[in-house]
């Protein structure tokens, strides 16, 4: 049991969650770093703080200590941002089934062999009930271009525009809808819903205002960012849009149709 553990245990429930909530911003503002590289490696604390606060406020805690120089000058933010990567990868799942973290874990790390991974690997294997345990490294590993998996569409993904500004993502899929994404934590901002079958085709205005998406059946619609509403429909094409683009003035809509 580490020395985390041996002190949770000891807190009331409330305590708890308090503790996990503010314990590595507190570790980070006093800048004890080697305690808080303590807390982000042990599986105890990984696990418990998924519990409590869910996938994305436990991946944020490992910002604050990728950048410290205390620990980049003898390798220990490398293994922080694998552990950090690893969670990002796993966070699809994760946000869904919180007891898939063990398998997560290892089935991406067991390939590196820094002590601390090791450790870690090894801490996750103790489990408590029966679960399914990873002997080979077979899920994708960090350190590549994957870097987190959007899910929510219920049929294929046809097409994506980024914003502007790079912060968002469009989707366009055969479930007759469009997704807005949050790059940064994957959240999902909302859905579009207004099209009668599939939609092929999404472009995004230059001032990153507007969508533009096109579909089966027929139509091109054009809805408002910030709010999710549809704003205007065109109607001209007389069979699939699939394709559509915007005038680099924002004013023209070009699209692409099999009529």
């Amino acid at each position: 049991m580490s020395e985390f553990t041996q002190g949770l245990d000891k807190m009331l429930p409330a305590e708890q969650t308090h503790c996990l909530e503010i314990l590595p911003s507190q570790l980070a503002a006093t800048s004890d770093v080697e305690r808080l590289y303590s807390l982000l490696i042990d599986y105890n604390f990984i696990e418990s703080k998924l519990a409590a606060a869910g996938v994305q406020k436990l991946i944020e805690d490992y910002d604050l200590a990728t950048n410290s120089e205390v620990l980049a000058c003898d390798g220990k933010a490398d293994t922080l941002k694998l552990i950090q990567e690893t969670i990002r990868l796993s966070a699809h799942i994760l946000a869904k089934d919180k007891t898939q973290l063990a398998a997560q874990l290892i089935a991406r790390l067991m390939c590196f062999q820094t002590p601390e991974i090791k450790a870690l690997i090894a801490q996750a294997q103790h489990q408590k009930t029966r679960w399914l345990r990873p002997l080979t490294p077979s899920f994708t590993p960090p350190g590549g271009k994957l870097l987190r998996t959007l899910t929510g569409h219920t049929d294929w993904v046809q097409a994506v525009a980024i914003t502007p500004d790079g912060k968002r993502a469009i989707s366009a899929s055969s479930d007759h809808t469009l997704k807005v994404w949050q790059l940064e934590t994957g959240e999902e901002i909302c859905t579009l819903k207004g099209h009668l079958t599939y939609v092929n085709a999404v472009a995004v205005t230059p001032d990153g205002t507007k969508v533009i998406s096109g579909s089966w059946d027929n139509t091109i619609k054009i809805w408002n960012l910030a709010t999710g509403t549809e704003i205007f429909t065109f109607a001209g094409d007389t069979f699939a849009v699939e394709a559509v683009t915007v005038t680099p003035d924002g004013k023209r809509v070009i699209s692409g149709s099999w009529d």
